[in-house]
């Protein structure tokens, strides 16, 4: 294999494996680099245990929070990236969400782009992703060009009870959009066959839309396209005067090698892409990559995602759960003027799930008997950027991350209109709510932000770099703001947008 390609793409999540298929038309020689390997398929896929107690599919590794102590994030390093483990839920961001607004912890400010200009990729990574759903069932829908490609995913039993029962109380439940390839007109072909280990798992029967099945094995059935495993990029080198990246330097099978590009693509998340950044400091770049505007690593956000069991004594016999999304309140409440989130379905939970936040002296036995009766909700409020939320780099080029949540009254207030409902609806309701901290980062955006102004942003509106003429950026790094919808949907969206801009370049 040639050192040297047309377009080298670093990173095979929700960004890179979706502008990997994006531009293997081209023809023009691309080579992925992935840091994992191919997700085992194996029985432990489908396992509770191997993947949430004994956290087997997890990446193992440690950053280090604010006050100098270490925790494990949630990262995967797979082909498809931390897809390969998502709930699925492939949800647009709303049109007001693009524009600055005001929140309780602050102001979510307006990004360069709006929502008109990103609409069509939304619609073109709904088909790539195969996304179920119905238009017009949620009023804070912005508009859409075609409906989704797919009908919406049928409520089990108690879930519709539930459904009916909110829409009792004059709110406005809808389906939740959600990428999976699934026909339950035939059943008997289906490839998704609604289990309940979707939401946290990998599939084992590639039934859920992640960005290998749909992204990465697309641009690797064209011939000009070719992928490394087990390729950790260590670091980019540009040239004398740091406007051209020459050099990708990579550690696989303990040897290093030094691959170039015309064009270099980043999409490793947007922890390690703002990482990769600045380990690559040097030369006419001594703060970080692209850094003139000292914004790399800066204004991280994750969400704030809380999960809310509500143990009652109805069973819930449920098994694919997480149909339901609601929006009632995302742009305020009748007590609130500003935001307070999003509001859907976690995927069932069981005993050993649940067994990871209990208290250990609890027995699985309860645990399971709990679980049997529980429905289980997933609260989003959008986390605000602040420039001293950030990633760094220290000793030995450990990761640390340095985060204090803001705008944690909204989410408060989030998580008591959801008991009220649920209180209303669901008879001896033990409501338990949790809310994810530092080490929740598979919502992470927002480290090597999009802007015009060159002075307070890292790439310009078409995400390549203000310093570096052939370096672009293709993952949620790029977000000016978080929402309070799952990022993914946005992200490949975003990565088909950015596409476009590269095609027209190497034509």
């Amino acid at each position: 294999m040639s050192d040297h390609h047309d377009i080298i793409i670093i990173g095979t999540g929700a960004g890179g494996g979706t502008i990997a298929r994006a531009l293997a038309s081209t023809g023009k020689r691309i080579l992925i680099l992935e840091r994992g390997g191919w997700l085992p398929r194996e029985k432990e896929n489908w396992d509770p245990r191997a993947v949430m107690l004994d956290a087997r599919y997890k990446s193992g590794e440690t950053y280090i929070d604010k006050d100098g102590g270490e925790f494990k994030p949630s990262a995967h390093y797979f082909v498809g990236g931390n897809t390969k483990f998502y709930g699925a839920a492939l949800i647009r961001m709303r049109k007001e969400d693009f524009g600055e607004m005001k929140h309780h912890g602050g102001v979510s400010p307006a990004w360069p782009i709006g929502y008109d200009e990103i609409e069509p990729y939304y619609t073109a990574a709904e088909r790539m992703y195969n996304v179920h759903g119905l238009r017009g069932s949620d009023p804070t829908e912005p508009h859409a060009s075609a409906p989704y490609p797919k009908p919406p995913v049928t409520h089990e039993g108690p879930i519709q009870e539930l459904v009916d029962g909110i829409k009792g109380l004059g709110y406005k439940p809808f389906p939740m959009p959600l990428g999976i390839d699934l026909d339950e007109e035939k059943k008997e072909s289906s490839t998704c066959i609604r289990c309940s280990t979707c939401d946290g798992f990998p599939c084992l029967v590639n039934g859920k839309s992640d960005a290998q099945t749909c992204g990465v094995v697309h641009a690797l059935a064209h011939p000009n396209v070719t992928m490394l495993t087990h390729a950790y990029v260590r670091k980019l080198v540009t040239d004398a005067s740091g406007t051209r990246v020459t050099k990708v330097v990579v550690e696989r099978d303990g040897r290093v090698e030094e691959l170039s590009a015309d064009l270099v693509i980043v999409a490793c998340g947007a922890i390690n892409s703002a990482a990769l950044f600045l380990r690559s400091a040097g030369g006419a770049h001594p703060n970080g990559l692209a850094n003139s505007s000292g914004a790399v690593g800066r204004y991280y956000m994750a969400h704030h995602n809380s999960g809310m069991l509500c143990v009652t004594s109805k069973p819930n016999p449920t098994v694919f759960q997480k149909t339901m999304g609601m929006n009632d309140f995302y742009f305020g409440s009748p007590e609130s003027e500003l935001p307070l989130g999003h509001i859907s379905m976690l995927g069932k939970m069981s005993g050993i799930a649940m067994k990871g936040g209990a208290p250990g002296f609890v027995p699985l036995c309860v645990l399971d008997a709990m679980a049997r009766r529980s429905f289980d909700f997933w609260l989003t409020t959008e986390d605000l950027p602040a420039k001293d939320n950030r990633v760094t780099i220290g000793a030995a080029g450990k990761i640390h991350l340095t985060y204090t949540p803001n705008n944690l009254r909204a989410h408060a207030m989030l998580v008591k209109k959801v008991k009220e409902i649920v209180g209303k609806l669901l008879p001896m309701g033990l409501k338990l709510d949790k809310r994810l901290g530092v080490e929740g980062t598979p919502h992470q955006c927002g480290t090597l932000r999009m802007g015009d102004d060159r002075a307070a942003s890292v790439v310009d509106r078409t995400c390549k770099t203000h310093d570096v003429d052939n370096l672009y950026v293709a993952d949620s790094s790029v977000f000016v703001s978080s929402s309070a919808v799952n990022p993914a949907l946005t992200i490949m969206a975003n990565a088909l947008r950015v596409a476009e801009q590269i095609r027209a370049r190497v034509s």
